[in-house]
């Protein structure tokens, strides 16, 4: 069906939201998603909201997170480097899950649904475009579309802020987390009232901050001054590991080993294993690997990083070997499991084809929605003799990228190819109606 592939675009989705018609990425990394995920969940419980909501990291300077659909919470990777603390990423995650949770969406579908079918698929796949990206920090989900469109559809009013705020400080207090930290994190965005549009962060534009906003958090927290909050362990570890990552990927090596001096903790030298690598120094990169290693020997997220970092330095052999041991230490992970193939169909024989096949298909089984891996999973079906079904799987890349027309080809050929009815042959219908339905 056309709406099982918008459903899989959403999964895969980047929103513009700033005020140039430049190009945004998601930043994928299994790593950083676990982490997110473990911050994230003690709210999601309090909000009654699944642990399948996903947190989505989308590489941008500027400040700002929003939701766009009832399934993913966006953060902007300047917003995350701006947070000082394990709280302050909750007090993020809160807000925007108390408007999921509030069920702040419902105006916005009412009005999509008052909106032609065209317009509506064209906002679909506006939230969708994708392509691959950046090898450094995962993949990377470019998209553009018309940003006072889109600030206009993610808007919040100011009843909703309020709403949010209150239901956010009550998953904070309930989940043990000082609710000062939402304060703090308004503190960030005091002062931007005044200035033009074009140089507000986003966050603003999209989620009116006023002083009787102010006021009430500030009395919420007041009236449980003397209650004491007990930190973390486990979030401090993630926030300290997830920031660390994102951190040292983005930034400049030179800047980040500067930072980390002669420090040799463990996250210290995760940073480092960063930046070297980035620095194209794979020997010592892999050294400071490990030292990670031989700290957490079982840790499926520093396997795949070394796997990463051979792949990248074209040590294939040896990127198979870790990112095979990653797969074993973290099965279900769609992202370790790419990863894995992709080193595999590196080796370039029959065999390791099969094996790339293999692990390819049970990424895309967890999540389908991936453009780079549905590439390296096109060439797996060439490679062993499937051409249907990589003419298929294709066709979904090119639909996710917004290359409709490009999509309708390959399904057309996938559907030539493939007998009537299978799998492959229903999702190369479902970019057919897609690209159909785009042109009417």
């Amino acid at each position: 069906m056309a709406a099982r592939l918008l459903t899989a675009l959403f999964t895969a989705l980047m929103i513009w939201a700033g005020t140039q018609g430049q190009g945004q990425s998601i930043i994928r990394d299994a790593e950083i998603e676990r982490g997110l995920r473990e911050l994230a969940a003690p709210i999601l419980a309090e909000a009654g909201l699944p642990r399948s909501v996903r947190i989505v990291v989308v590489n941008d300077d500027s400040l700002n997170a929003f939701v766009a659909d009832r399934r993913h919470i966006f953060i902007y990777s300047g917003l995350l480097m701006r947070l000082e603390t394990p709280a302050e990423v909750q007090a993020v995650i809160a807000h925007e899950a108390a408007h999921l949770a509030n069920g702040h969406l419902t105006t916005r579908a009412g009005a999509g649904s008052r909106a032609s079918a065209g317009a509506a698929l064209g906002l679909a796949l506006a939230l969708a475009v994708a392509s691959t990206g950046n090898s450094e920090a995962g993949l990377g989900i470019a998209a553009g579309t018309q940003s006072a469109a889109l600030r206009n559809f993610l808007s919040h009013t100011r009843a909703q802020e309020a709403s949010a705020d209150q239901s956010a400080l009550r998953y904070m207090v309930s989940a043990g987390i000082d609710p000062q930290a939402m304060r703090d994190v308004l503190e960030l965005f005091r002062g931007q009232e005044a200035l033009s549009a074009g140089r507000q962060d986003p966050y603003l534009r999209t989620h009116p901050l006023t002083r009787d906003r102010l006021r009430s958090i500030e009395a919420f927290i007041a009236g449980r001054v003397g209650t004491s909050y007990a930190s973390s362990p486990e979030a401090q570890y993630w926030y300290d590991r997830t920031l660390a990552k994102l951190s040292a990927f983005l930034r400049d090596p030179r800047w980040t080993l500067s930072q980390i001096g002669s420090q040799t903790d463990e996250i210290s030298t995760l940073r480092r294993a960063i930046a070297l690598h980035r620095r194209s120094a794979p020997s010592d990169a892999l050294a400071a690997m490990s030292r990670l290693l031989g700290l957490r020997p079982n840790d499926a997220y520093y396997q795949e990083l070394q796997g990463q970092i051979l792949f990248e330095s074209r040590q294939f052999s040896a990127a198979v070997a870790a990112y095979g041991r990653a797969v074993q230490l973290a099965p279900r992970e769609a992202l370790i499991l790419a990863g894995y193939g992709r080193a595999l169909l590196a080796l370039e024989t029959s065999g390791n084809d099969r094996t790339a096949l293999d692990a390819l298909e049970r990424s895309y089984a967890q999540e389908p929605a991936n453009p780079r891996m549905l590439r390296d999973l096109a060439l797996a079906y060439a490679r062993t003799g499937s051409p249907g079904m990589a003419s298929s799987v294709t066709a979904e890349r090119f639909a996710l990228i917004g290359q409709l027309d490009t999509a309708a080809i390959h399904a057309e050929r996938a559907s030539g190819l493939l007998p009537s009815g299978s799998p492959g042959w229903q999702r190369a219908q479902d970019v057919l109606r897609a690209a159909q339905s785009a042109q009417n």
